[in-house]
């Protein structure tokens, strides 16, 4: 069977690459049940989203909504659900000819296998594998998820706490890895930032954290507990006899076509180990700044604050921010050929091709301030330090800023005024912050609205008046329009899809010094940063919501007016 022009189209987006073709190609000729399509999936070369995509770009096929596939059983008995689920294929409609979704559409052993058990002509449409298995299940009254599926494999019942040795290779079979994979697969479709794993006395809870907000999904039975998480401890290379103290590590997957970097967390509690996974993927981690929320006049003090060759650079904000991507968007904008950038972080989260990045290790007395003090030894022209804990570290940074370093760091504060004051709090010299601070970048992520349901409204005069939103409007004269979620199957329902920065950017200049020098208080500060022209988070939200890009909740949620 040729596969040319799927495989045509799947090099052509840059997909599947001339050597990983190769690999499934050598994989097919010892694969007689899988088809290619199926090896692509199953090698993690392409997600099942690209085979389909591919088929309908390749082909005259139609691709199967989600909400396409019907609840009941369109398929006569004849054909054996054994038969349907091998293949992957699943009954649409059964009228004078019948309509099948299948992975493969091309696959004619399966339709010549359908048309001769019904003795109906058939028309093939491409669906994704999981949600033709996931559809199968609804249609033929398995109610039962696979993960529950999974449990019910498992020997665990006369499991104990102590038997390390019986766990450890519970850990290792087949149903707690296909369980784990459910999980982070699930994760992967859903574009999750965080996997939530917490046991309680009488349950397993799993949660997923999708553009900041914690979603429960379907979990393993409460009897699985410490075999699921001995896997993951397994994957991460951590200490599984060890369940009283914390323990990090990391995981590389490759999954649904994705290369996953999996940062691993975990800490004791009541009922076992709580487990949160931080998946960092690095196709769908965007470092460029307009995507990231950057426009107009903010975009263009952030770049000419970049420019300068040396002085230190803040961002500011509470975890999940966005700092970091913010952070590595401008080590991306600096990184050329004629600098040498150097980093100490805790953990390095992106790998940077010719960035020189330090994983600070504080138990072997490798801490930011000790890396500091031989990175500047490294001749270096760009220092990023993954945040500011301390004085000491301050203190150095800002040598290095007027050694003619730029200097990039991040501070946990709720405005970009509040930055001063917190070095000015930890000790550090009103001079040397003055003579060293370029600029203070404050953010909030917000959620995007989905624009293919997104849904237009007119707020109330009251909103109007009270937020002042015509000071923010596109046309001032014309009417106001607000936007808000509505849910569709390209948003999973939510009526969100992806985050962006809302921000505001305190550039320094000499009358902002003169303030810091008489260590006026951030308010202060704040007022007069305004008064020069400063746009507030409150303010950039405020005009993304009218723009339709966020809803006016979700701007509330993360700021206030200040």
């Amino acid at each position: 069977m040729s596969y040319e022009s799927l495989l045509t189209v799947l090099q052509d987006k840059q997909k599947l690459s001339v050597a990983e073709l190769r690999k499934v190609e050598r994989m097919q000729k010892t694969s007689v049940s899988e088809s290619l399509p199926q090896l692509l999936v199953k090698l993690g070369l392409c997600s099942e989203l690209d085979v389909a995509d591919a088929f309908v770009e390749s082909g005259q096929f139609e691709k199967v909504a989600p909400d396409q596939y019907p609840l009941e059983m369109q398929l006569p008995e004849t054909v054996p659900l054994r038969f349907l689920k091998n293949y992957h294929v699943i009954g649409l409609s059964l009228k004078d000819d019948i309509t099948v979704a299948l992975m493969d559409p091309e696959d004619r052993f399966v339709l010549d296998a359908l048309k001769l058990a019904t003795g109906k002509n058939i028309i093939a449409k491409v669906g994704l594998l999981s949600e033709i298995d996931a559809a199968l299940e609804v249609q033929y009254g398995e109610e039962q998820s696979k993960v529950d599926k999974s449990v019910d494999d498992l020997a665990v019942d006369d499991l104990g706490e102590e038997d390390l040795a019986h766990l450890k290779d519970l850990a290792s079979e087949a149903p707690v890895i296909k369980m784990v994979n459910l999980i982070m697969q699930r994760a992967i479709e859903t574009r999750a930032s965080d996997i939530h794993i917490e046991p309680f006395e009488e349950s397993l809870k799993v949660r997923l954290r999708v553009d900041g907000v914690l979603k429960e999904i379907d979990a393993p039975s409460v009897r699985s507990t410490a075999a699921v998480i001995s896997r993951i401890k397994i994957m991460a290379k951590l200490n599984i006899a060890e369940r009283r103290l914390p323990q990090d590590g990391r995981i590389k997957v490759q999954m649904l076509g994705k290369e996953l970097d999996l940062r691993v967390s975990t800490i004791p509690t009541m009922y076992g180990e709580s487990v949160v996974i931080r998946l960092l993927d690095k196709e769908t981690t965007v470092l460029d700044f307009a995507e990231l929320g950057f426009s107009g006049k903010h975009l263009q003090q952030f770049i000419e604050v970049l420019a300068q060759p040396h002085g230190i650079i803040l961002i500011t904000g509470p975890t999940g921010s966005g700092k970091s991507t913010t952070m590595y968007a401008a080590l991306k904008q600096l990184n050329t050929s004629e600098r040498k950038i150097i980093t100490v972080e805790d953990p390095v989260e992106y790998q940077m091709e010719g960035v020189n990045q330090i994983q600070a290790k504080p138990q072997i007395g490798l801490t930011f301030a000790s890396a500091l003090r031989s990175i500047v030894r490294q001749d270096p022209d760009v220092i990023m330090i993954g945040e500011m804990r301390d004085l000491e570290t301050a203190r150095i940074a800002v040598q290095s800023a007027l050694t003619g370093h730029l200097v990039l760091s991040t501070l946990h504060t709720n405005d970009a005024a509040g930055g001063v004051t917190r070095l000015l709090d930890m000790g550090l010299e009103e001079y040397l912050l003055t003579s060293t601070v370029n600029g203070i970048l404050a953010q909030r992520l917000v959620r995007k609205l989905c624009p293919e349901c997104k849904q237009r409204y007119t707020p109330s005069q009251d909103i109007v008046d009270g937020m002042r939103l015509r000071r923010f409007a596109p046309d001032a004269a014309g009417d106001i329009f607000l936007y808000k979620p509505i849910g569709c199957p390209s948003c999973g329902g939510l009526g969100y899809r992806g985050r962006l920065a809302i921000i505001e950017f305190l550039q320094m200049t000499d009358p902002l010094r003169k303030l810091i020098m008489a260590h006026e208080e951030a308010g202060a500060i704040q007022k007069l940063a305004i008064e020069e022209g400063m746009t507030t988070m409150y303010e950039n939200g405020l005009v993304k919501a009218l723009q339709g890009i966020t809803t006016l909740e979700e701007v509330l949620r993360v700021t206030s007016e200040t």
